[in-house]
């Protein structure tokens, strides 16, 4: 189960630097001017997760692998791209593709790197974003509406259904608010997410700020953190050079990076996290001698689904999961420990499936 996260931005906000920096790759040319990422950069990165090794270390697993989430450098937006101005059309389709958004704003001063707009304001730079995506998505509203309008006079019940959730994203649209403040009725959530607005995607804000700032935030932190709190959503600060200078050093090297900084973790680690959050993931953890795996579920997924994630005749053949919660396991001292104090539970295909859960699937071939 892949999740994508956009990478979106004004030309030279720190995008193709924080990309670089997330992937440890020089792949995005991070280069003084508009449009040095042409096409989009993608790249997976691992979600840092202390327990996975701690689980590993007591099952004496041989190998550790992570679950990852895919990043995607989308090139930067300028005003008017919902009218194809720069590479708008391309970027628009671009970011149609991903789950959610991280909008990285410029929160620092550097007479070097030339702003687009040639000033610094992190929340106006937010805004111009935001509202080329929603006349975008006003665009594709009023070119939907125009292919249904048969099928409506029909009554066909899709058609009907569509142009009804269309209207109220366009209501919104209008008032200057993003289509995903809708409030959408479970029975037409499928309907909804086919629509692809663009302004439906979680939104996350990267603050990027001058190294000095990394540990506290600036002034321009503060702004943005201010508007996300008051639109309901999340922010992060962190400084895209820092991280780019840590991404090249060996683990020890970096631990000494960030504490001369002043640093307790990378603040790549909380973006990702955040990042987790914002789409509402979690996860479960496959732990034996062979090795120690970490799987991608959305919050709120169940026993058969969770272990579709490993492979789809888990699913189909489900038969129960062997469970044990991450507390309980450490705790204990491994599986067999648990099993012999009672802690393993055998769940069936209506358990919703906690996040740090051990599990063990049986299933029918």
């Amino acid at each position: 189960m892949g999740f994508r996260m956009g990478i979106v931005g004004l030309p030279n906000v720190g995008k193709s630097t924080l990309f670089n920096a997330l992937t440890r790759t020089a792949a995005a040319q991070a280069a003084n001017f508009p449009f040095c990422t042409i096409e989009p950069n993608v790249g997976e990165v691992a979600v840092p997760d202390s327990r996975l090794e701690r689980l590993a270390e007591i099952a004496k697993s041989k190998q550790i692998i992570p679950t990852r989430m895919t990043f995607v450098d989308i090139a930067g937006l300028v005003k008017g791209a919902s009218k194809g101005e720069g590479l708008g059309n391309q970027f628009l389709a671009n970011i149609r593709e991903v789950d959610a958004i991280a909008h990285v704003l410029r929160c620092f001063e550097d007479g070097d790197v030339t702003h687009v707009e040639g000033r610094v304001d992190p929340v106006a730079d937010a805004a111009t974003i935001e509202t080329e995506l929603m006349l975008a998505d006003l665009e594709s509203i009023e070119r939907r509406m125009q292919n249904i309008v048969r099928k409506v006079r029909g009554g066909d019940k899709e058609a009907v259904q569509q142009e009804r959730l269309l209207k109220a994203a366009q209501a919104v649209l209008e008032e200057g608010r993003p289509a995903r403040v809708v409030e959408v009725d479970d029975e037409d959530i499928k309907a909804w997410k086919l629509l692809q607005l663009l302004t439906t995607k979680p939104v996350l804000y990267v603050c990027n700020v001058e190294e000095a700032a990394a540990g506290t935030g600036n002034a321009f932190s503060a702004q943005v953190a201010e508007m996300a709190a008051a639109e309901g959503n999340s922010h992060v600060v962190i400084s895209a050079r820092i991280e780019e200078e840590i991404s090249q050093l060996e683990e020890e090297e970096a631990g000494m990076f960030l504490g001369e900084m002043g640093l307790e973790e990378a603040g790549l680690d909380r973006l990702i996290r955040a990042g987790y959050e914002l789409l509402h993931l979690q996860t479960y953890f496959t732990v034996g001698p062979k090795e120690a795996r970490a799987w991608t579920i959305r919050e709120g997924t169940h026993a058969p689904q969770a272990a579709g994630v490993i492979h789809g005749d888990f699913e189909k053949g489900f038969i129960r999961a062997e469970t044990i919660a991450f507390e309980d396991f450490v705790e204990l001292g491994g599986e067999q420990p648990a099993k012999e104090a009672g802690k393993m539970r055998a769940e069936g295909k209506s358990y919703l499936v906690k996040d740090g859960d051990v599990l063990h699937f049986l299933f029918n071939t």
